[in-house]
This record gives structure tokens, sequence and C-alpha cells, in this order.
């Protein structure tokens, strides 16, 4: 489309005394100049200018095309410079999703506290159970525990994060407690129903091996509060992310079980699609969460 291109030649025509100043300013040839007014009233249906060899003059129509054309050029002008500050200076809306316990928990304070630094930051933030694909809900971030699903997305560790085994003490007092991870297999587990995995096997590492071990599960959620409230009540053993546990096990009304094991990496990234790589309000609230975790400023165990 020429429209804009076009609107830009007819705004400098009208703007000069005559076409042969016209072509000295746009360092083209007056022919060249005439053919494309020409060419551009053509397009339109109208006659735009009122041309002798000494002077141009303004048809009602080219006045109309003119003022309103101009105000379309200032609008795009606009819009450009809002786009270019964008990248330099954090404004705008973020769209954030996140899990519902994670998100309650410690990404509503830590957006509450960002938008307080960054007052042009407007925040949507969406919990969910399930995982929402960023470019279908139209997402800057998204906040995922494990590896990043695929490599096309970019991703940045917010924060370190294991999956501990541990139970109320009332269970362990009578129920035993395990020595290996085989043991568990003769125990009650509670266990949490993510997605599509197997959700009662739980895999495991020392540091130096893994093992998977099919649990028995006679209470099973897919809400990751109420498996860690089942296992306060002594309903049984839990694998569950430290961010989730870690007053209980200081409180004492958790205890680690297996302490030499832990699930397999869970740690917390924050995700985004590549057209925001370099968004500063990305950039702004990423840099704010890794630091607030760093830092110690959340009630979580980093």
């Amino acid at each position: 489309m020429n429209d804009v291109p076009d609107l830009a030649f007819f705004s400098l025509l009208a703007r000069q005394p005559s076409l042969a100043a016209a072509a000295q300013a746009l360092g083209i040839t007056p022919p060249a100049v005439s053919r494309r007014l020409a060419a551009l009233e053509q397009r339109l249906g109208v006659r735009l200018l009122n041309r002798t060899t000494r002077r141009l003059s303004l048809t009602p129509e080219g006045e109309r095309y003119l003022e309103d054309g101009e105000q379309i050029l200032r609008d795009i002008e606009r819009l450009e410079r809002s786009l270019l500050d964008s990248r330099e200076r954090p404004q705008g809306l973020l769209r954030i999703n996140a899990g519902f316990g994670f998100g309650r928990r410690h990404l509503g304070p830590a957006i509450s506290d960002f938008v307080r630094e960054w007052p042009d930051i407007e925040v949507i933030l969406h919990l969910s159970d399930r995982t929402l694909d960023l470019t279908e809900h139209a997402l800057d971030i998204a906040i995922r525990f494990g590896p990043p699903p695929d490599a096309r997305i970019l991703a940045r560790r917010i924060a370190p994060n294991r999956r501990l085994l541990c139970a109320a003490p009332a269970y362990l007092a009578a129920r035993g407690v395990p020595q290996t991870p085989r043991d568990l297999q003769a125990h009650d587990c509670i266990v949490i129903r993510e997605n599509e995995r197997a959700f009662n096997n739980w895999q495991l590492t020392d540091g130096n091996q893994q093992v998977t071990v099919k649990v028995r599960s006679p209470l099973a959620v897919n809400h990751g509060e109420i498996a860690v409230d089942w296992a306060l009540a002594g309903h049984g053993i839990i694998l569950r992310s430290e961010w989730d546990i870690a007053a209980d096990l200081r409180s004492g009304r958790l205890i680690r079980v297996l302490p030499e094991w832990a699930g397999i990496s869970a740690d917390i990234h924050a995700l985004y699609p590549q057209r925001h790589q370099l968004s500063a309000k990305v950039r702004a609230f990423l840099d704010f969460l890794q630091g607030r975790f760093a830092s110690g400023e959340s009630d979580a165990p980093w």
C-alpha cells in the first residue's frame, strides 16, 4: 500500500510554492513530481492541486486530503515514538500467568510491590491450574516450575526450588520412617494430579542416581495446597515444592522424609515470547522478581 508514502509526499508538495520547489525539496526532477501527483489524483479520482507554471493552490479535496492526511501522519509518528519509548521506559499492560498456589502466596505480593515501583505499568495476573499457551492467550510472562518446555520460548531462571518428601510427625510416629525410596511403596502417599503425567510415579534423585517409585495413593488431588493440608492432618507422605512447605518444615508441623533424596529439578522459570525479549516492561518485572527472591524479601526458602 502506498497510502502513507503518498500522504507524506502530498504534505511536502502542498507546502511548496511550485512544482520546481517541490522537486528540489524531494531531490527529484519536476516531471517526476508531476507524474507522481497525477498518479495520486488518478488513484483517488479527484483533483488535489491546481497548478500553473508559477504557483500551486489546493482544491477543496486537496485541503481535506492535506488536513486529514497530516493528522494521520502525526498519529503514526506518535505511535512509533510510543513503541520506541516502551523499549526504553517500562510502561503499558503486562499480562502474567501462574499457578494458584505460587501466584497467591508469592506472585501476588510481589506484583503489589512492583507496581508501586513502576506506576506506569498495569498488570493483569491470571491464575490457572493448567498450563496456558503464551501466544494463544496473549501472555507476556508465564511462571513455570521445572525446565522450560520449548527451546523456542525464552526463559529466565527466577529462583531455585526443590521438591521434598515430608510428612506430619503423627503419621511417622504411627507408620514408621522410610529408610529407602523403595520403602515408600509400603506407605500412604498423597499425590497431586497435574496435566497428563503418571501422577503416582515419583522420580527421586540423591544427586548421583535417579529412581522412579510407584507409590500407593489413597488420596489424590489436583490442587497442591489441599495436598499439603492432608499431609498436615497426618494422612500420608507428600512430595511438594520447597516454596510451598518451607514454613511448615521450619515450624516442625512437617518433617522431611529421606532427606538425602528429593524430586527432580523444579527450578522456577519465567517464560516469555520471542517478541518480548527487548520489552522494557518485561525486563523490569523479571529483574524485580529475580532480585526479590535473591534478597529473601519473599517468604520463600531461597
